[in-house]
């Protein structure tokens, strides 16, 4: 049985009340996170440390991406991109800590495109149907070859970083998050479950508790309105 936890996007404070109702409920789960843990939100240096303390493995996102490609590929599209999705906030966060940010970065960059558990398929945006006829099920078996095949296309828009259309049925629930919702949405046809319910536009942040590929609860909590900017509503 294992925790995933949606967008935070430098909630801080609505991160930390989830994790301590899932604590609560599942004192032993393993938690983990689909990414997009920088952004929009007033605390993203603070999520990171957190994220941290508390041993939360987490997906690497396509806002954790471009935070890093800002700062070492600054020249690179993913870091132009990052200009306008809500980069100032993550700035305001590391403003006079230039230590915290390089520490940050380096962790950030080491976060995995997916993490493949007994209970689910965990990933930023999932794996697109536009890889059924290039990935196939004994891929799967091979997750270092897996990796080579999507770590190619990183930059593209149906890349597991990027994706929001169809996703490809894998033979197992795939958990993800990237495409904001009002609240978790299950699809059946491509056995997915959409847990990025738009913490920063001030709604919540949700978490899936998942066995066996079978989704045995989901957990939320209301976004603390300290975390985040009102002007982020119209995402809803």
């Amino acid at each position: 049985m294992v925790a995933v936890i949606g967008d935070v996007h430098g909630c801080f404070y609505t991160l930390q009340n989830l994790v301590e109702k899932i604590r609560s409920k599942y004192p032993q789960i393993n938690i983990y996170c689909v990414g997009d843990l920088v952004d929009r939100g007033n605390y993203s240096l603070q999520v990171i440390d957190f994220i941290t303390a508390e041993n939360i493995l987490f997906t690497l996102g396509n806002h954790d991406l471009m935070f890093y490609s800002y700062y070492n590929d600054p020249d690179s599209l993913m870091a132009k991109n990052w200009n306008h999705n809500g980069s100032s906030f993550t700035i305001s966060s590391y403003d006079g800590k230039p230590q915290k940010l390089k520490e940050h970065l380096s962790y950030i960059i080491k976060a995995p495109l997916f993490i493949d558990t007994p209970d689910c398929f965990i990933s930023h945006a999932g794996i697109s149907a536009s890889y059924k006829n290039v990935i196939a099920k004994n891929d799967f078996d091979n997750l270092s070859e897996l990796n080579k095949i999507l770590l190619q296309d990183i930059q593209e828009s149906y890349s597991i970083i990027w994706a929001r259309g169809e996703l490809m049925n894998i033979g197992k629930l795939q958990v993800v998050g990237h495409t904001h919702r009002k609240e978790n949405f299950f699809n059946k046809d491509s056995n997915t479950l959409y847990i990025d319910t738009t913490a920063f536009g001030m709604n919540k942040l949700t978490a899936a508790i998942v066995d066996q590929n079978n989704v045995v609860e989901i957990l939320d909590q209301k976004t603390f309105r300290d975390d985040t900017d009102s002007r982020w509503n119209y995402y809803l």
